[in-house]
């Protein structure tokens, strides 16, 4: 694995957080938004993961740049589910291939069992078969598959969750 540096995600890395994040939203199914995401709201994004608590953010650097990251958030609103939280994960198209995706993951899942976290999903658009792999290797199981859950590009795409217990 090249030299990756992973730490926590902080103000200054805003802007390349975002334009990792919109390219996924201009140029693939992966993210179901349709409108790309402005450094305003993702701000308030990034704030909700500041805190070392349930929901946290990480980043990737190679070579002094942010090349990914990776966090959690809630699975859903309701207060009983705040012990599950769903994975995020995202790479510059540059850095897909290089196992960085595994260097976020080894750093950020550990940290879930020191925090009341009991369940870890992901919900992946599919096909995706180098996502689905990670999660795999990391002991992410499927649990479920939703067919034509979400409308993008003018075609429907199916939804597999994967689960892992903390």
């Amino acid at each position: 694995m090249e030299d990756v540096r992973v730490r926590d995600a902080g103000a200054a890395d805003l802007p390349r957080l975002t334009d990792i994040y919109n390219h996924y939203v201009r140029e693939t199914a992966i993210t179901f938004d349709i409108e790309e995401a402005t450094l305003a709201g993702r701000r308030r994004w990034l704030e909700e993961h500041a805190g070392g608590g349930r929901h946290q953010l990480v980043v990737a650097e190679l070579a002094g740049q942010v090349v990914g990251y990776a966090g959690t958030g809630p699975f859903r609103s309701k207060r009983a589910y705040e012990t599950s939280v769903e994975m995020s994960i995202y790479l510059a198209p540059e850095a897909t291939g290089r196992r960085i995706g595994t260097a976020l993951y080894r750093e950020l899942l550990p940290r879930l069992a020191r925090v009341d976290v009991h369940r870890a999903l992901a919900g992946i658009t599919v096909p995706n078969p180098a996502s689905v792999a990670l999660h795999e290797r990391f002991g992410f199981r499927e649990v479920a598959r939703f067919s034509e859950n979400g409308r993008k590009f003018g075609r429907y795409w199916d939804v597999v969750w994967l689960e892992k217990p903390i």
